[in-house]
């Protein structure tokens, strides 16, 4: 156990391993220090370093599970953000309803009860459109 961690910490792994973490996320991708052989393995010019940005590099890879899991992440954060089109609707039903029993108690205030509804239903469809809004940003902007 000691001889593992004393070959795993060598001083010359260190610096290597910290060369690549201060670098740029651009520049450890875009510069890699291997050249490619005819056997299709790369062949690596620096021992130590270049294994070590090679680990680095390997990380910042997407494997299909993961694309799959973040698709299904989207989906359903969509589906939950689009519950509040449902509350749109039930919010946008009881205003009018109380419009109807409002005007049914005292017909002589139709004008100001309307106004009051077209009030209440601009705001209940704009937080319906507001969750709409959040889903599809949700899907195709991230």
């Amino acid at each position: 156990m000691y001889a593992c961690a004393k070959l795993a910490c060598t001083p010359a792994l260190v610096r290597a391993g910290s060369r690549v973490l201060y670098r740029p996320i651009s520049s450890s991708v875009l510069c890699r220090p291997e050249v490619r052989t005819g056997e299709g393995r790369p062949a690596l010019l620096s021992g130590i370093q270049g294994s070590i940005s090679e680990v680095a590099l390997r990380e910042f890879q997407t494997s299909s599970v993961s694309r799959d899991i973040d698709t299904a992440a989207k989906f359903i954060g969509a589906g939950a953000a689009t519950v509040g089109v449902a509350g749109s609707g039930a919010g946008i039903g009881t205003v009018f309803g109380s419009l109807i029993i409002g005007y049914a108690r005292n017909p002589s205030l139709k004008q100001q009860l309307f106004s009051y509804a077209i009030l209440g239903f601009a705001l209940s469809e704009a937080m319906g459109l507001f969750c709409l809004m959040v889903a599809f940003l949700i899907l195709f902007a991230m």
